[in-house]
């Protein structure tokens, strides 16, 4: 069984999807689940956490009680998903993490690579390219919290840890998963404790899964996540889907687009969705510093609103200098805290009156508004785009949730998903505590 461990939210639904496209009957749980709880039927599970962006001894925590949870359901290759953009401080926490990890799995050696080709992300000769440029002189430059301001996996990866770090070039990867297992003995005789893997479509993917099957842990995006569960299905062919996973949840006609991300493609995706008509309210922390009165004023705006032909947007995505200008008059912990908290009381007040499809823009807002809708059970059905799956909850409020990443999703996501019928739900459980 392959059981993942999941840096953020939307990160968890990405690799579970990632998963599930292989055919294996997969779990998602946002959180380590309360001990004794009884399980479906399933072949890989994912525990999502929110340890992206907390201090590095927190997310070494996190991660190894989600390891220990994970090992006691029998998995026995684990794997931990970062960003496709390798989104970390100079610090951590990919390094901290994986150096735990290491230690608790016995792996001699971990595999690894950010590429995942259908959101065009590639790994070549140790770097990492976001739509045909550099990292480092992509959107990412700029980012708000984890500034990539260097492409090379080699050396950002070193700054993060004391390991030895390795690379198999794209020139060996080509020639399949025998020259790829060779150059991973090669480097584990060099000492080489992280393996970074070049990849630039699918067949590489694959040919390193192939190379990596029955090894006791690997990292990546989801690109080498779909790479290894398509080895795991076609090895270990007899998954059966689950009956009831099929089981239509009806419609979901009521609304909201709430959105936090600042990335460049949730910008467009807002500014797309406010040309169309959509009426918006900006949550701004510098004009009201208290999440709960900033919250109340979203709502009562909310409550006001005439007829329209399009669901209502709320959002604190603004562009980099805006952002500067919050951070440095509130500081960035602080901002950050204000409107994670005000979103999440936002998604429950809407939701008490009668919204029941929400579309988060995010991956720290996803976790904001699914703890403060205590959502504790759905099913992932049709992807909305590549990697962004609806989720359809089964105990709690009955919600379809669509948890997106920041960079995820063509020009039209929001709109798109916010106005058109969501389809009957897929073959993914996904559970959240």
């Amino acid at each position: 069984m392959i059981g993942a461990i999941a840096d953020d939210y939307t990160g968890g639904s990405d690799v579970a999807v990632a998963f599930c496209r292989a055919g294996l009957r997969t779990l998602l749980f946002f959180g380590v689940p309360p001990e004794g709880q009884v399980l479906p039927a399933h072949d890989a599970l994912v525990v999502a956490l929110k340890s992206r962006m907390i201090p590095s001894e927190d997310a070494v925590a996190q991660s190894l009680d989600s390891y220990r949870w994970l090992k006691e359901q029998h998995v026995s290759t684990f794997y931990f998903k970062y960003c496709s953009t390798f989104d970390s401080t100079s610090q951590g926490n990919i390094g901290p993490v994986l150096d735990a990890l290491v230690l608790a799995t016995g792996a001699r050696s971990v595999v690894m690579t950010p590429s995942s080709p259908e959101h065009r992300r590639t790994q070549y000769q140790g770097y990492l390219f976001v739509d045909t440029v550099l990292l480092s002189e992509s959107h990412m430059h700029d980012h708000p919290v984890t500034p990539m301001t260097d492409s090379n996996l080699e050396r950002l990866l070193r700054g993060q840890t004391s390991a030895k770090v390795g690379l198999v070039e794209h020139a060996v990867v080509a020639q399949g998963y025998r020259a790829v297992r060779a150059a991973i003995q090669e480097a584990e005789d060099r000492g080489e404790q992280y393996i970074l893997a070049d990849a630039i479509g699918d067949d590489d993917l694959r040919a390193i899964g192939r190379a990596i099957h029955g090894a006791p842990l690997a990292a990546g995006a989801s690109g080498l996540a779909a790479g290894l569960a398509s080895v795991l299905a076609a090895l270990e062919p007899g998954h059966s889907q689950d009956p009831e996973a099929h089981e239509s949840l009806g419609d979901y006609g009521r609304s909201v687009v709430l959105a936090g991300s600042c990335s460049a493609r949730t910008l467009e995706q807002i500014e797309f969705l406010q040309a169309k008509g959509a009426p918006s309210f900006r949550l701004d922390a510098t004009l009201d510093p208290d999440p709960e009165s900033l919250a109340a004023s979203a709502i009562e705006w909310y409550d006001n609103l005439g007829p329209s032909d399009h669901a209502p947007l709320i959002y604190s995505s603004v562009e980099p200098a805006e952002l500067r200008r919050v951070q440095d008059e509130l500081g960035v912990e602080r901002s950050a805290e204000i409107l994670e908290s005000a979103i999440g009381r936002v998604a429950r007040g809407l939701v008490d009156r009668g919204v029941n499809r929400v579309i988060s823009a995010g991956g720290e807002t996803s976790g904001a508004i699914v703890t403060a809708l205590c959502v504790t059970g759905g099913r992932i059905g049709e992807e909305a785009a590549r990697g962004v799956p609806w989720i359809f909850t089964t105990t709690g409020p009955r919600l379809a949730l669509l948890l997106k990443s920041g960079n995820f999703g063509d020009l039209e996501l929001l709109a798109r998903a916010s106005e058109i019928p969501v389809s009957p739900p897929g073959n993914v459980e996904v559970t959240t505590l």
